[in-house]
């Protein structure tokens, strides 16, 4: 009888130990199901923090984009508009024409003014050089611009207010054959002048190179327009 009941007495310490394994275990598992919400709430929270500072990086980095692009664009076009108004050096494809006085004796009779080169003829090789699309022209170092004039000054030519003597170089920048063929045409303004014995030859080169305007802007009576004002 007595190893009967020591028996049942090690069968129920055995129990009461293993309810209280299984207690621990069932309050273990529900500790752990309670804590992976938070723990998810937290990963979720770490990784929108990352995104936020990840999207301010972009958004900074767009922002100088677009600062940086409109500085650049700025500057392009303020570097064509000092193109176009000649007042910085330039350089490119084109030609080189020189002009000088014919070598020719005038016949009696006839006026020893025609075998000479004047303001006129330089003009008409200008507008020739325009018109075919040169981007920039200089006479003899002196840049060609809205303002500039080419008049007769006695034996010489006056440009920008510089006298030069014959021979006198033109230099063009443009497309080389294009700007050949305008003065080269068909009764065109070189075969007008060599006509009678002026001296005229024409270089294409690859790279030409066209000074700036050395000359200063005035402006009495032009100002600017306001826009939206009167």
């Amino acid at each position: 009888m007595q190893p009967i009941k020591q028996g049942q007495f090690a069968i129920a310490l055995v129990c009461v130990v293993l309810g209280v394994m299984l207690a621990v275990q069932f309050r273990t598992t529900q500790d752990i199901r309670s804590s992976i919400p938070y723990q998810r709430v937290e990963d979720l929270s770490q990784r929108l923090s990352q995104t936020e500072k990840e999207r301010d990086a972009l958004i900074k980095q767009v922002q100088e984009l677009k600062r940086t692009s409109g500085v650049e664009a700025a500057s392009k076009e303020f570097e064509l508009i000092r193109m176009g108004a000649g007042v910085v050096p330039v350089e490119g494809p084109g030609i080189i024409v020189t002009i000088d006085d014919s070598k020719r004796p005038s016949k009696p009779g006839e006026n020893p003014n025609l075998y000479l080169i004047h303001d006129d003829d330089i003009l008409k090789v200008i507008n020739e050089l325009w018109a075919a699309g040169a981007e920039a022209i200089s006479i003899n170092e002196q840049r060609l611009i809205a303002s500039s004039e080419i008049r007769c000054a006695g034996p010489t030519l006056s440009v920008n207010n510089s006298r030069y003597s014959p021979p006198y170089e033109v230099r063009a920048i443009g497309d080389p054959t294009t700007l050949e063929n305008a003065l080269k045409m068909r009764g065109g303004v070189v075969e007008t002048l060599q006509f009678w014995g002026i001296q005229v030859a024409i270089k294409k080169q690859d790279i030409v190179n066209v000074p700036a305007y050395k000359g200063a802007f005035r402006f009495e009576f032009a100002k600017p327009v306001v826009e939206g004002g009167r």
